[in-house]
């Protein structure tokens, strides 16, 4: 059975970081490709970030780049999403999502869009990004 386990959301002042965690269990890590989705009220969920675990590649949605960092801890099973310089517009629920990867990757079939490759998410953790 796949669990995800988020942490790290919060209120946070624009230009600000916070630090995501998500934990990983009932899965083979190395197999799998785990990332962050996210929804904001009134708005049609987005991939955010992704990283397949065997070999660490990733994927960033353009509004995120240079900003947000995902990285992990095979030794954990978990994934963090580092997110800096934080805007309102980042306000939303955040989602840790999985699925198993099926070769050939392409990061944008799993993260790509609304994220519907991903096959397993979170309950979520809200992230405010407020003055």
């Amino acid at each position: 059975q796949v669990q995800l386990v988020e942490s790290g959301g919060g209120l946070v002042q624009p230009g600000g970081s916070l630090r995501l965690s998500c934990t990983a269990s009932g899965v083979t890590f190395e197999y799998y490709v785990i990332g962050w989705l996210r929804q904001a009220p009134g708005k049609e969920r987005e991939g955010v970030s992704c990283v397949r675990i065997k070999d660490g590649s990733t994927y960033y949605v353009d509004s995120v780049k240079g900003r947000f960092t995902i990285s992990r801890d095979n030794a954990k099973n978990t994934v963090y999403l580092t997110m800096n310089n934080l805007q309102p517009e980042d306000t939303a629920t955040y989602y840790c999502a999985t699925a198993k990867v099926e070769e050939p990757f392409n990061s944008e079939n799993y993260c790509g869009g609304a994220g519907y490759g991903m096959d397993y998410r979170g309950k979520g953790t809200l992230v405010t990004v407020s003055s």
